[in-house]
């Protein structure tokens, strides 16, 4: 009997070791179907729907449907992301202790230093991401990626994908998204939204035009996507910002669009 559950270990270890791998790539590309999926990892299709349903019941991810392009007015496609829950166990230990004591400093010295404290928690960032980006050169496009690429090393799991506009749109409407499958302080920032604000003007900052949140992890999005117009030229250049971290623009950016 022993020697029968010895020999079971290593098939559970196996089984848990391509879990996750389907959870991250779903972290990685979602909303992703599961017939991509079976194509990204080299899976047949009864052992991909075999981990989703288990992810799906253990409540790491969920089901977003989508129409599919070109398909007309057929049943939506099941594509999958990760749920509220699958992000908050990326998430770490510290969270409650950090949104408390953001509750007492805002109750002691007022919102003005919170958002004081996210405009040097993202000055770092932007400290560490203007050699890169500026590196890339004066094309928006470019500077959307390297901005995508030094994220992704941080952990937000960033893409970015070219919306060309198409005629009898002109192409001064093209645009980048910047995706965001992974927020670290997601739940913090669904309490204090100025982290999301205080990002996005560093995002605008970093590649030279105005940008706009479309949608965010703490506002219910399923990735945080920032809308980067490309079809003109950098306003003011490689990263020379118009305002001191100090003094940011009072205003907020969110336009969220719940999915």
């Amino acid at each position: 009997m022993a020697a029968q559950a010895a020999t079971a270990f290593p098939a559970v270890d196996a089984e848990e070791r391509t879990r996750d791998r389907v959870l991250n790539a779903v972290l990685e590309h979602g909303p992703i179907s599961a017939a991509e999926l079976g194509d990204l990892l080299g899976f047949t299709p009864a052992a991909v729907r075999r981990h989703l349903d288990h992810l799906s019941r253990s409540g790491v991810i969920e089901v977003k449907r989508a129409a599919r392009a070109g398909a007309g007015a057929g049943r939506p496609a099941r594509r999958y992301v990760l749920s509220s829950q699958g992000q908050s166990t990326l998430g770490n230990d510290y969270l409650d202790i950090a949104t408390l004591a953001l509750q007492r400093l805002g109750e002691m010295a007022g919102p003005d230093a919170v958002r004081q404290f996210a405009v040097e928690r993202f000055g770092e960032m932007e400290r560490r991401y203007a050699p890169e980006i500026d590196a890339a050169g004066p094309d928006i496009t470019a500077r959307a990626r390297a901005l995508s690429e030094a994220l992704s090393r941080d952990g937000f799991v960033a893409s970015t994908t070219s919306i060309e506009a198409k005629a009898p749109l002109p192409a001064a409407l093209s645009s980048v998204q910047l995706c965001q499958g992974h927020c670290p302080i997601q739940q913090l920032a669904a309490q204090f939204p100025v982290f999301c604000d205080v990002e996005t003007d560093v995002f605008s900052r970093l590649v030279g035009v105005d940008v706009r949140r479309l949608s965010t992890l703490a506002r219910g999005g399923h990735v945080c996507t920032t809308h980067i117009p490309t079809g003109r030229p950098a306003a003011r250049g490689p990263h020379s910002p118009a305002t001191t971290p100090g003094s940011l623009d009072e205003v907020s950016n969110h336009l969220q669009e719940r999915p």
